[in-house]
């Protein structure tokens, strides 16, 4: 099995993790890693969870896009929400950005993220099919 690193020239870059890896085997596994409401830069785009899900899911279409993967190849979304948020504030900005792709999706509300500034971190599973 081999394992490709994606790291998208519109995501902050970090020396700790991959944007997302795909294996390569007798099938194709795109993980993308949890994504977080930051620009390009690393700057974080606002302080609501409107903002930050709207750039997180950006961000997770990035990584898909760099695999070779849209929504539609999506099976599986993990969303993070910092304790105290709304969730229908992140479903709505989510609806925005991802379009009306069903997927399984689970959501864990937590006690914070690896920055206190984050209030919804996304990851998520695609499979990615064959090149022509």
């Amino acid at each position: 099995m081999t394992i490709i690193h994606l790291q998208p020239e519109s995501l902050a870059r970090s020396p700790a993790f991959s944007a997302g890896t795909i294996t390569q085997g007798a099938g194709r596994l795109l993980v993308v890693g949890g994504q977080n409401g930051v620009d390009a830069s690393g700057a974080l785009v606002g302080h609501d969870l409107a903002s930050q899900t709207r750039q997180a899911l950006r961000n997770v279409l990035a990584v898909l896009a760099e695999g070779g993967a849209s929504q539609k190849d999506v099976a599986k979304l993990t969303i993070y929400l910092v304790a105290g948020q709304d969730p229908r504030e992140a479903y709505g900005a989510s609806a925005e950005v991802w379009g009306r792709f069903p997927t399984a999706i689970t959501v864990l509300i937590v006690a914070g993220l690896a920055n206190p500034a984050f209030l919804v971190e996304i990851d998520a599973l695609a499979h990615v099919g064959d090149p022509a």
